[in-house]
């Protein structure tokens, strides 16, 4: 297992990924990541954000997941964690974990706190946001875009 910065050549399936993910989940729809327009080049996209990064896992050389931390408001000094996901194959391995620990390794360097957006359906996610120290909100901070999410998590880094 490896994890890395993305490359440019890891675009569609980190694509692929977020997609099949989202479809499987019945999550496919307008307000959700399947539409982000970011999707056909996170490299670029997270390349040309200051203070960002998007990293991928791979299991045997192939890329099986990522995880991104991008700026949600500067004046606050918050970033959102964004994009983690994993195949089915890659999922149950720790995975997700893993990739938590390079994100919010990286995310206090810069920000003060973390937010994310996410379905209370997904309680596997809620549960590793939860032990990672993420608190639930009772609604979204101001100008988020994932009109779908129904959960909200916040996390102080400091």
């Amino acid at each position: 297992m490896i994890i890395r910065e993305i490359k440019k050549e890891d675009n569609a399936k980190v694509k692929e990924i977020i997609q099949d993910s989202l479809k499987s989940l019945g999550l496919a729809v307008p307000g959700s990541a399947y539409f982000d327009p970011q999707l056909n080049d996170l490299y670029q996209y997270y390349n040309n954000l200051k203070h960002a990064n998007y990293w991928v896992v791979e299991l045997d050389g192939e890329v099986v997941g990522g995880i991104g931390i991008a700026p949600f408001s500067e004046q606050e000094k918050v970033c959102e964690l964004q994009k983690l996901y994993l195949s089915p194959k890659a999922q149950g391995l720790g995975l997700s974990k893993k990739l938590m620990e390079t994100a919010l390794s990286f995310a206090p360097k810069h920000y003060e706190k973390c937010y994310l957006e996410t379905m209370h359906e997904l309680k596997t996610a809620c549960i590793l946001y939860e032990k990672f120290g993420f608190t639930l909100l009772q609604e979204p901070l101001p100008d988020s875009e994932h009109s779908a999410m129904d959960a909200w998590y916040l996390k102080n880094l400091n």
